[in-house]
């Protein structure tokens, strides 16, 4: 839903993929990502067809797990953005690529006449915003020092790909120099290579209605997800929400016996209401509250990436002796 771009960059590659590998391999060779033919017989359109289509099913299938984990940056960003990223860093890619082949020649003696076919710069080039802007958060951890993000299994997913060719690295590393290239605020790459609004009203129009999908409508949305995969993530974890806040309310009957239980309306009023300005007229006396506690600035910023305000967090932290998890439930419940 919302990624047309992405959803026709996981279904026409992976479709043509197919077709060469199982009926059409005598067609193999139009697409194959050969530097030699490109440099010595100026076989340009290679550039073109070696790096769009994969001729391994391994890469397909890892490559298009990718660009449907990316797909929130074209939700994110819009269409035109995304595909103005995508079109910037393979032409960037394409040239880093002939340079790192010629590096290669240069330092260690190894000549490169071919690399892996597909779609493969501007996939590793999306892990740079990917790590940049989508916040990391703690799932489990294994053997109680390993941490499991939401992260995790994008980063596996680009680890099989790079392993799964002797001169992929090179790709992958085209790949992330031109994300951080088209990315940086110095270089202004962004504003050269990106689509025409002309040209992206076309494809709007021509496209766009071919692989555009109707919103879920079977499932009800829960917390503060901006997709759909977060919502449902979220609604799995609801549960697990739910048993830790009750433990909070014991924990809060029993600090109300012994006479030193936290007032979490007191010091958490609800967030719809915190703006208002006629909650100021009905704040409780301050006189009874204890002084502010020390908080950690890693706990903080750990949910500011969740999106929290600073000054939530500060709260949250402070109400919650610097329990991390009762602070972030606390919150996603308010």
């Amino acid at each position: 839903d919302k990624a047309p771009l992405s959803k026709s960059l996981l279904l026409v590659p992976s479709a043509i993929s197919i077709l060469l590998t199982l009926l059409f391999q005598h067609y193999q060779k139009f697409f194959a990502y050969n530097l030699q033919a490109v440099k010595e017989d100026f076989q340009i359109w290679r550039l073109v067809c070696g790096r769009t289509i994969c001729l391994d099913l391994k890469d397909t299938f890892c490559s298009s797990l990718l660009i449907y984990n990316f797909r929130i940056f074209e939700r994110r960003y819009g269409s035109r953005k995304f595909s103005s990223f995508l079109l910037g860093a393979w032409m960037l890619s394409a040239l880093f690529d002939l340079l790192l082949v010629e590096i290669t020649q240069y330092l260690f003696g190894i000549t490169i006449n071919s690399l892996p076919s597909g779609f493969l710069g501007p996939v590793f080039a999306l892990f740079v915003p990917f790590y940049s802007s989508i916040p990391r958060v703690q799932v489990t951890q294994v053997l109680g020092h390993f941490s499991i993000t939401n992260k995790s299994l994008v980063y596996i997913l680009g680890l099989q790909l790079l392993t799964s060719g002797s001169y992929i690295w090179i790709l992958a590393l085209s790949g992330v120099i031109s994300g951080i290239c088209y990315n940086s605020s110095i270089l202004k790459v962004h504003r050269i290579l990106c689509v025409p609004r002309w040209v992206a009203k076309i494809f709007s129009w021509t496209l766009e209605p071919v692989f555009s999908s109707a919103e879920p409508t079977n499932e009800v949305r829960v917390g503060m997800g901006a997709t759909v995969d977060i919502q449902r993530q979220q609604r799995m974890e609801l549960l697990d929400r739910q048993i830790m806040m009750s433990q909070v309310a014991q924990m809060r009957r029993q600090r109300q016996q012994q006479g030193g239980m936290i007032n979490w309306n007191r010091l958490f009023p609800p967030l719809r209401h915190r703006h208002n300005a006629n909650y100021q007229d009905h704040r409780p006396s301050e006189q009874g509250i204890p002084p502010p506690t020390e908080v950690s600035e890693e706990q903080v910023a750990r949910l500011m990436e969740m999106g929290f305000s600073r000054g939530d967090a500060l709260e949250a932290l402070r109400a919650s002796n610097n329990d991390l998890n009762v602070a972030t439930n606390f919150l996603l419940q308010h």
